[in-house]
């Protein structure tokens, strides 16, 4: 199975368990008396569309370059990982304020049996979240990994209900009943500032593959090594790293022998291009850009001739 069949199947999975939880929440918290739990439907409500737009995303970036797009369409990856991060801080600002208004709101106690429903949420929630981050690890997908800390955050919401909720049920028995009825709406207010959080984060490594920014030396540092192990190449005078979806763009000036012909320089280059895209990165494209080197010996050459 490929990368982004596995990212839209984690999607879809997702899709499923957020509308069955979203409904058992809504319903919970409405007849239960607590908003907390009502904001943590929101937010389930909010996941599910964020997967559909990773579902989508994926499936654009799966597809395959054209004319217009030569490079593919791998940023559709980045720009759908980008969506669900800003649906990220817009739930949380939504739960933020709802949260301040029923805090000055008096109402009734939150019942004691949402708590179960909210641990039964918690587990489920936290489980989707390793399952799809475990994906969004192994297939190096930022739309994915954004999709996964949607997931935690919809858990940390439920964690943070099931506190304030407790801390109400405890107050109301042990002094009298009154005061503590908003305890879960200061609890939804917590977890709208973790919400956020996790937004501002999946942001900016949005906009890093959005901007191309260069990789890290996890990433760098195999592709550079790649290169220099091939006999002929003398040194590696630029190497430039893109993020492309789910895959990687790279672009490598490789200094050898000047004495070299052009033929040779040549081989030498589709030798480097079939080294760098059998490493342990994935890479969808490379441009190699050979240049002389200063000093190199007539070795260089040989060795070109030979693995021609």
């Amino acid at each position: 199975m490929s990368d982004s069949h596995k990212g839209i199947r984690a999607a879809q999975t997702g899709i499923i368990i957020n509308a069955a939880l979203a409904a058992t929440k809504l319903v919970a918290g409405i007849v239960g008396n607590t908003y907390a739990l009502v904001a943590d439907a929101v937010e389930s409500m909010a996941d599910i569309f964020g997967s559909m737009i990773v579902w989508g995303g994926l499936h654009v970036a799966s597809l395959p370059a054209d004319e217009d797009h030569p490079f593919g369409h791998g940023k559709a990856e980045a720009l759908a990982a980008m969506v669900v991060s800003l649906m990220l801080l817009g739930a949380a600002a939504g739960i933020g304020i709802e949260a301040v208004k029923e805090i000055r709101t008096p109402h009734e106690t939150p019942a004691p049996w949402t708590l179960a429903v909210l641990v039964g949420v918690m587990i489920v929630k936290w489980m989707l979240s390793r399952r799809v981050h475990a994906v969004g690890a192994e297939t190096g997908s930022t739309a994915v990994q954004a999709d996964a800390q949607h997931h935690l955050s919809d858990a940390i919401t439920s964690a943070a209900a099931f506190i304030g909720i407790s801390i109400a049920l405890l107050g109301s028995r042990c002094r009298g009943g009154s005061g503590w009825e908003s305890a879960d709406d200061w609890a939804a207010l917590v977890a709208s500032a973790v919400i956020a959080s996790n937004g501002v984060s999946m942001i900016r490594a949005a906009m890093h593959d959005l901007m191309d920014r260069m990789p890290g030396p996890e990433v760098v540092a195999p592709i550079r090594e790649a290169a220099l192990d091939v006999p002929g190449v003398s040194a590696i005078e630029k190497l430039h790293v893109a993020k492309a979806g789910m895959s990687y763009r790279v672009t490598v000036h490789v200094q050898t022998d000047g004495a070299v012909t052009l033929h040779e320089a040549h081989v030498l280059g589709g030798l480097v291009k079939r080294a760098i895209c059998a490493s342990a990165i994935q890479v969808s494209y490379v441009l190699v850009h050979m240049e002389p080197h200063d000093g190199a010996g007539s070795q260089d050459g040989e060795a070109i001739r030979q693995r021609a």
